[in-house]
């Protein structure tokens, strides 16, 4: 259910990354959503917050009561297929604030989600399947990295929803 009307009602755009000074179009595509007009800047590139629909504001209540955190943005990730993945990375920019909680809801395909330790090197891989909620908190954007590494043989579309405090 949740799937299908994301699928046709998020406002999706293509990603766009400045890597290496290189402008970069993703296959993958986000969308920015949150209590107010929040100006998101990563990879060096800025989106606006779109207002939350229905859908977005159940989700949101549902994971609040569950993490017993408050969210006022949602960075949401469409990947088409296993095709789609996303590098090596840490939310850690300044308007998330210190040590934030990012509470990630994904719907459709299974993925690999991995975790690597920063110093260490020390991988931690899992399933994130349809309906499941993972949650990264404290010290976890500071010392660690994650991704979604692409995946053959994956022709169903997954949807990620990382809800996060975002500090203008």
């Amino acid at each position: 259910m949740y799937l299908r009307s994301m699928l046709d009602t998020i406002r999706w755009e293509n990603d766009q990354a400045i890597i290496y000074g290189k402008h970069i179009t993703t296959r993958r595509k986000v969308a920015w959503y949150g209590d107010n007009n929040y100006a998101y800047t990563y990879s060096n590139i800025t989106k606006h917050a779109l207002p939350w629909t229905k859908e977005l504001l159940t989700l949101k209540s549902l994971v609040e009561k569950l993490t017993d955190t408050i969210y006022n943005a949602c960075l949401l990730n469409l990947y088409h297929d296993g095709g789609d993945g996303v590098s090596w990375h840490s939310d850690d920019e300044k308007a998330l604030g210190k040590n934030p909680t990012i509470a990630s809801v994904s719907f459709g395909a299974e993925r690999k989600f991995s975790l690597k330790h920063k110093i260490e090197k020390q991988a931690v891989s899992l399933t994130l399947e349809s309906g499941s909620l993972f949650v990264m908190k404290g010290s976890t954007q500071t010392n660690w990295v994650h991704c979604l590494p692409k995946t053959r043989g994956i022709t169903q579309p997954r949807v990620n929803l990382t809800f996060r405090m975002y500090y203008s």
